[in-house]
């Protein structure tokens, strides 16, 4: 009896442990490949082209969109509408916010990250990476501020294209897709081979 139970809990033990956080080890390979080079290209041209005109290109919110990007593709967090409308439009809440109310930092940032959940939500971009982005609008410090606008294009929304360009690569390797199709795409073409 009690070998049973110990047996049953251990097949429990196993499925939860293991078929929620072991993958193929390919899919560590793809997933490391992936955020490497595209951490790694952002990095690149930050330490290479724009340390003399003293410009940000990394910010820290990219460490998160590559979780998602690379290791959780079919999340619909990490589809490229989510990527790039949610860091675009949290850049912009956030430079915006900074401007209206820098002087009182703990408004600001409490705003930004505010302002940008509901946008994201209105806009169904919602990209948890992205409230790090407007939060880093009003925290960066000078470099960042004395981009105002400029943050949303560079280094927001050129850093997020380079992560999906190499998502589009590294994720569409092996059994992946990347974009993945949306469930109402999926059932109709479900009905579609059924019928025929």
């Amino acid at each position: 009896m009690p070998r049973r139970i110990i047996k049953t809990q251990y097949r429990k033990a196993r499925y939860i442990l293991y078929r929620e956080t072991l993958i193929d080890a390919k899919e560590h390979v793809l997933t490391f490949i992936g955020s490497f080079v595209g951490i790694g290209l952002i990095g690149l041209l930050n330490s290479q082209y724009l340390v003399a005109s003293d410009n940000l290109f990394l910010i820290g919110s990219f460490g998160a969109s590559s979780v998602l990007v690379y290791g959780l593709i079919n999340s619909p967090l990490a589809q490229p509408r989510n990527l790039i409308g949610g860091h675009v439009i949290c850049a912009i809440i956030g430079v915006t916010i900074f401007k209206l109310f820098s002087g009182e930092l703990w408004l600001a940032c409490a705003l930004a990250v505010s302002l940008s959940i509901v946008a994201m939500q209105i806009t169904k971009t919602l990209h948890p990476p992205g409230g790090a982005t407007a939060l880093i609008a009003v925290t960066g410090g000078k470099k960042i501020a004395e981009l105002g606008y400029m943050y949303v294009l560079s280094p927001v929304l050129t850093g997020v294209l380079i992560l999906f360009a190499v998502a589009l690569i590294f994720n569409n390797l092996r059994h992946r897709n990347y974009p993945a199709k949306p469930i109402l795409r999926r059932r109709k073409s479900l009905k579609n081979r059924h019928s025929q």
